[in-house]
């Protein structure tokens, strides 16, 4: 009789510990799907990052003090101004074609270049520093094929106008000019639609941007506009109403 009493007592442990062992398992199961949620969860987008104008970056260089940082859409710093230099967010070719391949991902339109204590790093949309430059990781860039631009600026007794470089033949004939010369300078800005470029112009002492068919895209309020990529790169024009503070309007002339 003791010896049934002792084996009886070893299947009830046994059975007892092998149902353990089952509630266990589960348990991490249930472990492991709260964890697929919790990922899906943080890879919402930021909502911060707002789509106003679908032509223009999500976020925008613009200077505080003397420090740059960016704003989105309206106006509200996403990341805050400590950079000495801050551009546009868009492809880097050295990093793109970087024979290491580990960052070459930082390379691509997702990150910017910003500068901080004399170095330079590549951010992402959060303004985490993702890579700080390094020269032996340069690349060689692949430049695309030069699109060679229809216009351009033609001076006639001190005046800026415009042509269009395989029609114009004779000054003497108004009519073979795109913008007859009219203002004080003319500037056409870099960019990918060479058949609508967008031209600086100054008229009256004050800067504003125009297109080719002499329409006013920038109203002639400005101190001056920078000539410089922020068309190409942003479709933005950099602009300062007193010669010293510049920011950022977009074609509408809309701040930044």
């Amino acid at each position: 009789m003791k010896n049934i009493l002792i084996v009886l007592c070893v299947f009830i442990s046994a059975f007892v510990f092998s149902q353990t062992k089952s509630v266990k398992k589960m348990t991490v199961k249930k472990g492991a799907k709260t964890m697929v949620k919790k990922g899906v969860k943080a890879n919402k987008p930021n909502p911060d990052l707002v789509l106003i104008n679908k032509d223009i970056p999500v976020l925008i260089p613009k200077k505080k003090g003397d420090h740059f940082g960016y704003v989105n859409q309206n106006g509200k710093f996403i990341i805050q101004p400590e950079y000495h230099i801050a551009v546009f967010f868009y492809e880097d070719c050295n990093l793109l074609n970087s024979p290491n391949e580990k960052v070459r991902k930082f390379g691509t339109k997702n990150y910017a270049t910003v500068e901080k204590d004399m170095i330079s790093y590549r951010i992402d949309q959060s303004g985490k520093r993702v890579y700080q430059f390094k020269e032996a990781d340069f690349g060689k860039c692949k430049f695309e094929e030069y699109k060679q631009q229809l216009f351009q600026a033609y001076t006639l007794n001190g005046f800026y106008g415009i042509i269009e470089k395989s029609k114009f033949v004779n000054a003497a004939d108004y009519r073979q000019f795109q913008i007859y010369p009219q203002y004080q300078y003319l500037y056409i800005m870099e960019g990918d639609d060479v058949a609508n470029p967008m031209i600086v112009a100054s008229n009256n002492d004050k800067f504003g941007v125009i297109d080719v068919n002499n329409k006013i895209i920038i109203p002639f309020e400005y101190a001056n506009i920078k000539r410089n990529f922020s068309w190409k790169l942003g479709k933005m024009f950099e602009v300062t109403k007193d010669g010293k503070s510049y920011y950022y309007v977009d074609s509408d002339n809309k701040t930044y």
